[in-house]
């Protein structure tokens, strides 16, 4: 089981690596604190650390939850969906044949067997974000192998509610928040390019940021807008 510090309502997950410095961050969407320290550091001196940088810890934390909300789909007719930052309409017809998803301009047409449930249109809806991601990723991730000097050995599409990609620079992998395929294609970008860097530079270094700063001038202002974007309830979908 891994380390914690408990500091008043406030627990942050320790992790030990090879780095030479500590790192905090809060992570959204629901304001997760992290804290990476060399491997000989102390418990009780990281601990100090952290309650040095508790009112920035809680003023991250604010911005978060002062985020909007996504609302919980209920996966039914005209109900409004995200795809690639624009909102869409949700138009559901019942079919005695295989669940399908077809997009026409701003309507998202869901086709699903009679008395599917809302989990099972759920289903097929984020088997359909997949295949989109699937098929806008790679490209990226092609276009930006060249300019930064890495390889992505593989990468993986999953739920998250803490972060919206990771890396394991060792393995050369990266990791992506599948909530992504309702923000913006250039968030997207960003949040792989920020992964890829990882690779070079598995820490929130200085280094990392001279890099990141470097191959994508504009990742601040991406960072702030994927983070004033709404969010999904954590209960939901």
């Amino acid at each position: 089981m891994g380390e914690s510090i408990e500091i008043g309502d406030i627990t942050i997950s320790v992790t030990r690596k090879d780095v030479k410095n500590v790192h905090l961050s809060v992570h959204p969407p629901d304001g997760h604190v992290t804290l990476v320290t060399p491997t000989s550091t102390r418990i009780d001196v990281a601990r100090a650390y952290a309650i040095t940088r508790i009112g920035w810890i809680r003023q991250q934390q604010e911005q978060l939850r002062s985020q909007a909300r996504e609302a919980p789909r209920s996966f039914v007719g005209r109900e409004t969906h995200y795809l690639w930052g624009r909102r869409h309409l949700l138009r559901v017809t019942e079919l005695d044949a295989k669940p399908e998803v077809k997009l026409d301009h701003r309507t998202i047409h869901l086709q699903v067997r009679p008395g599917t449930s809302r989990d099972g249109r759920a289903k097929v809806i984020h088997a359909w974000h997949l295949k989109l991601l699937h098929g806008a990723v790679p490209p990226i991730i092609d276009k930006w192998e060249r300019r930064i000097g890495v390889k992505v050995h593989r990468y993986f599409l999953q739920r998250m509610t803490t972060k919206w990609g990771s890396c394991n620079s060792k393995a050369g992998t990266i990791r992506l928040n599948t909530e992504l395929v309702k923000k913006p294609r250039d968030l997207l970008e960003y949040v792989i390019v920020h992964e890829m860097v990882h690779i070079s530079e598995p820490t929130h270094s200085p280094r990392f940021f001279a890099l990141l700063s470097e191959h994508y001038p504009s990742w601040p202002e991406a960072r702030r807008e994927l983070n004033e974007l709404p969010v999904p309830q954590l209960t939901g979908s």
